[in-house]
C-alpha cells in the first residue's frame, strides 16, 4: 500500500478546487481520497471518459488530498488500462490535422506498420520536439493538431504525447494518454509537477512510451518501458478533452485534470502550486 499525498498551497479561503479522484491501472489503483482544509462541494463524473473528479472549497490557506493507492494484485496478468483510454476521440487536443495524417501514416507504412510503424512515429514525434515548458504551446490556436513540417519545436511532456497520441491514432493505432505523478528516486518520494505518458496497445500488446524522460535524460532513442528514468509514478487520470457537469448545471469543460486546478477571478481553471508526496508501507 502507498499513501499518495498532494497539499495544495497559497489558496485564498473560499477558492474552488477541482482534483481529479485517481484511476485503476495493471500497476496500482488509487482507491481512496481524504480532504483536509477544504469541503467537499460535489463529486463529478466525466460520463464519456469514466473518470471522477472533487469539486472543493478551500476553508483556509492550503488544502490537503490524501490517497491510499493499493499495488496491482496480480502483476503477471496482461496489462490493461481503462479501455475507453485507447478509444479514439474526437476533440481539437486530439485529432491530427489533415498534413499530420497524411505523414502519419505515410512514416507507419514505410517503416512496414504494426509495431515497427508505431515505433517509427514514437521516433518520428522525438525529433520534432526540444525538451522545454513554452509559455505559449505548439498547438494553441489549432482546432487540430498540426504537423510540424521541419525544425525542432519546444515542448513538453504534454506536448510531444499531443503530438504523439494524434500521429498514432491518425495512422489507426489504438492509443491512449494517461498522467499522474513521477518521483524520481533521487527525490525520495517528493516531486511538486505531474507528468505523463503514452499507451499503445498492438495485437492485445500494451506498450508504454515515455518520450519526454528519454529526451530529459539523454537515454537516446526511446524504448517502451514505464520508468526509463529510476524512480516510480502513480497514474491518477487518461485522455485529453474532459467535460463535467455540476448539480447547478455548470459545465465545465478541461484540456485534462492531471492534478488541482483553481477557479480564477477571470473565471478560468488554473493549475495550483503543489508540494505532492508519495510514501509506501510495509
Amino acid at each position: 500500500m502507498t499513501t499518495l499525498t498532494v497539499d495544495i498551497l497559497n489558496l485564498q479561503p473560499g477558492t474552488l478546487l477541482m482534483a481529479p479522484a485517481g484511476i485503476t491501472t495493471p500497476h496500482d489503483s488509487v482507491d481512496s481520497a481524504k480532504v483536509e482544509g477544504a469541503r467537499l462541494v460535489e463529486v463529478l463524473l466525466e460520463p464519456e471518459l469514466g473518470l471522477t473528479a472533487l469539486l472543493l472549497e478551500a476553508e483556509g490557506a492550503s488544502a490537503r488530498i490524501v490517497h491510499q493507492v493499493s499495488p496491482a494484485a496480480d502483476r503477471t496478468s496482461t496489462v490493461v488500462y481503462p479501455e475507453v483510454a485507447l478509444a479514439p476521440r474526437r476533440n481539437r487536443y486530439t485529432e491530427a490535422s489533415h498534413e499530420l495524417a497524411l505523414a502519419s501514416r505515410e512514416i507507419a507504412a514505410a517503416a512496414g506498420g504494426g509495431l515497427e510503424g508505431i515505433k517509427a512515429l514514437v521516433a518520428e514525434a522525438e525529433t520534432r520536439f526540444t525538451y522545454a515548458h513554452p509559455e505559449v504551446r505548439f498547438n494553441d490556436g489549432s482546432e487540430s493538431v498540426p504537423f510540424l513540417a521541419c525544425g525542432m519545436t519546444p515542448g513538453s511532456c504534454i506536448d510531444i504525447n499531443t503530438y504523439l497520441i494524434a500521429s498514432l491514432r491518425a495512422a489507426g493505432f489504438e492509443a491512449g494518454y494517461v498522467y499522474g505523478y513521477f518521483f524520481p528516486r533521487e527525490r525520495d518520494g517528493q516531486t511538486h509537477d505531474m507528468h505523463c505518458w503514452v499507451i499503445t496497445r498492438y495485437h492485445g500488446e500494451i506498450l508504454e512510451w515515455d518520450v519526454a524522460h528519454h529526451m530529459k535524460a539523454g537515454l537516446g532513442n526511446t524504448r517502451p518501458g514505464l520508468n526509463p528514468r529510476p524512480g516510480h509514478r502513480i497514474a491518477i487520470g487518461h485522455s485529453l478533452g474532459h467535460r463535467y457537469h455540476t448539480a447547478t448545471g455548470q459545465t465545465i469543460d478541461l484540456k485534462l485534470l492531471a492534478g488541482p486546478l483553481a477557479l480564477s477571478a477571470s473565471g478560468s481553471w488554473d493549475k495550483c502550486q503543489l508540494r505532492v508526496s508519495s510514501a509506501r508501507k510495509p
